[in-house]
């Protein structure tokens, strides 16, 4: 990973060594469709983890956004955007929450069981495989159940993306989180079906996974146990099953106005103005509310697009370029170009 300069630490607190990384600051002017987002849903977003960040000059700005100012000029008053670039181009793609239909009961329909933590795999370091769980039902009738679920293949995604929905027979919901794993290192089956001929590496997609699977189920179980990993989960009860998942602020997220980004350049909670190309551009003010394992750069991004189906067909489609300026608190901005030139 190509590191921040010494300037990371003065925008996410962590220590950086010196890179190629360069910082602009620029006008609002230069914000291409600023005038015509919706500030106040972004405000709105931003109050919902502001109170979270520990540093002086957030605070100071969260408290004057918890009087709900006009959003387009509190931004504007109160912050400066900066880019940040380290030569890399600007990479957004998508992430969503699954959503299973499921049951509190096993039924012949709901067969598939979503498990709890098992007390002897915690702290176990490596404990038992994908395999040895599925085939030899250590977990079974010891009331590790959370819930049962309809389909094999959307379980295994789920433990993949490590937190969903699942949509009851009452059309109620259970919302879970992820609780650990068996520690084992996570193996593609995308690449696995690329090694074997199947495809070659640019047709392969989760989609695709999923309908190869279910055109061969016997080799398709098979082919799902070459990734020994296996994840646990936890019910989560104090979000509601209306509100978005919780982030790496743990804090409820929100559709299309959350991303993740690398906190090693952008602070968690700061806003961050996205201009995205594509087949479906986006020009909207973001929060800064989440993380991921592959997003790594100042101009790299994971947009939350929401729960179910809808989200997972936007978020499959989502891969590109563009920009994105985050927004610093005018005196950081500053004090940041001060440290630069110096």
């Amino acid at each position: 990973m190509i590191r921040a300069a010494a300037l990371a630490l003065t925008l996410a607190g962590s220590v950086a060594e010196a890179a190629e990384t360069t910082y602009s600051v620029l006008s609002f002017k230069d914000l291409v469709g600023w005038p015509t987002d919706d500030h106040d849903a972004a405000l709105k977003v931003f109050l919902k983890t502001c109170g979270d960040m520990k540093d002086p000059d957030w605070q100071a700005i969260c408290k004057v956004a918890a009087n709900q100012p006009a959003g387009r000029t509190f931004f504007e008053l109160f912050f400066t955007p900066v880019l940040i670039q380290d030569g890399t181009p600007a990479l957004f793609t998508g992430y969503f929450e699954p959503e299973l239909r499921g049951s509190l009961t096993p039924t012949d329909e709901y067969r598939y069981p979503v498990y709890a933590m098992p007390p002897e795999a915690r702290g176990s370091g490596v404990w038992l495989s994908r395999r040895r769980i599925e085939e030899d039902l250590p977990l079974a009738g010891r009331g590790l159940e959370i819930a049962w679920v309809d389909d094999p293949v959307e379980l295994f995604f789920l433990q993949i993306q490590g937190s969903g929905r699942v949509l009851l027979p009452d059309g109620s919901h259970l919302r879970l989180g992820f609780a650990g794993s068996n520690g084992h290192k996570y193996r593609s089956i995308g690449v696995e079906l690329v090694r074997r001929g199947i495809y070659d590496q640019h047709q392969v997609s989760a989609q695709v996974i999923r309908n190869w699977v279910r055109r061969n189920p016997v080799e398709g179980a098979e082919l799902l146990k070459h990734n020994p990993g296996y994840v646990f989960f936890r019910e989560v009860r104090d979000v509601s099953p209306e509100e978005g998942p919780k982030g790496a602020m743990n804090r409820s997220i929100t559709e299309g106005r959350t991303v993740a980004i690398d906190p090693a350049y952008i602070p968690l909670g700061a806003p961050v103005w996205v201009e995205k190309q594509g087949n479906r551009k986006l020009l909207r003010l973001m929060i800064a509310q989440d993380t991921g394992s592959a997003i790594k750069g100042p101009q790299r991004a994971d947009i939350f697009t929401g729960t179910g189906h809808h989200a997972w067909r936007q978020a499959s489609r989502m891969k590109d370029g563009g920009r994105m300026v985050v927004l610093m608190p005018i005196q950081r901005a500053y004090a940041m170009m001060t440290e630069l030139t110096e």
